[in-house]
């Protein structure tokens, strides 16, 4: 499992020239395993520039068995854990490796997960902070978070996201994108010292489509804002179009927080 903070990357994904988290990973174990290539990263979810992640789940082919060099030049075992302190030197703090263990030989980091769950952080305040700045979206003013709670309610269920996410080129604008959305709620961050207020949306689901957190969260700061409801939300959903949504959030404020696998396997 790994964390980072994504400020500094292109998203995830491995792109040649530009800095991204599974390069930036995958150059670091080859270093650690003494491996003549860099090794291809598997994610659970692909996640954009500037998101963060703090349970992202990813699976890697390695060696077996893996040998460092000692002082004397001389092959010696290389335990897991000194293959993760290896690497965190390396990377760490931007991106960190939580925890690291032996999966299953079939393991799949993306396929074997059953759902996904993430966090969007909101900073309600007359004023920026500049400790919340990198994590959290600062919007002026108050929200109504009550009215944003009910606009919630109707994204929980099977639906077709289409209005919620940014198609991938060359797909048809009349296919549907169908998600199911197990949980999803907006509270209160209490305990930090800041103006204003602090609020976290959670969501679960199976699988997300392109931004479609972000454009969620960017309708129900809308409506917390005053304009609109749940039945603005509703309407969306049903039309299938994004034309009239309101803009996706930033990214700096979404966090992958977890991934599940159900019962085949516990990261």
């Amino acid at each position: 499992m790994v964390a980072y903070d994504g400020s500094g990357f292109r998203g995830f994904a491995d792109q040649p020239g530009v800095p991204t988290v599974a390069g930036t990973l995958s150059a670091a174990i080859g270093r650690a395993a003494r491996m003549p290539e860099r090794p291809r990263i598997v994610c659970a979810g692909r996640t954009d520039a500037g998101v963060h992640a703090r349970g992202q789940v990813i699976h890697v082919d390695l060696p077996d068995p893996l040998f460092d060099i000692d002082g004397a030049g001389r092959q010696r075992p290389l335990p897991a854990g000194d293959l993760q302190r290896a690497v965190n030197a390396q990377v760490g703090p931007a991106v960190v490796v939580r925890t690291l263990e032996e999966a299953p030989p079939d393991f799949d980091a993306r396929h074997w997960a059953v759902s996904r769950s993430y966090r969007y952080l909101v900073h309600a305040a007359p004023v920026p902070d500049p400790l919340l700045a990198s994590y959290a979206w600062h919007v002026p003013g108050p929200l109504d978070v009550r009215a944003m709670g009910a606009a919630t309610d109707p994204l929980i269920g099977e639906h077709d996201f289409r209005s919620f996410c940014r198609r991938k080129p060359g797909t048809d604008a009349g296919d549907p994108i169908v998600r199911s959305v197990s949980a999803a709620g907006w509270s209160e961050v209490t305990g930090v010292a800041t103006d204003g207020r602090l609020y976290r949306f959670d969501i679960t689901a199976g699988s997300f489509c392109h931004q479609m957190v972000r454009s969620v969260v960017g309708t129900l700061v809308s409506v917390g804002r005053g304009r609109g409801n749940a039945a603005t939300v509703m309407g969306l959903l049903r039309s299938g179009s994004r034309n009239g949504a309101p803009e996706p959030a930033p990214p700096h404020g979404l966090c992958l927080m977890s991934v599940s696998y159900g019962d085949r396997w516990s990261p």
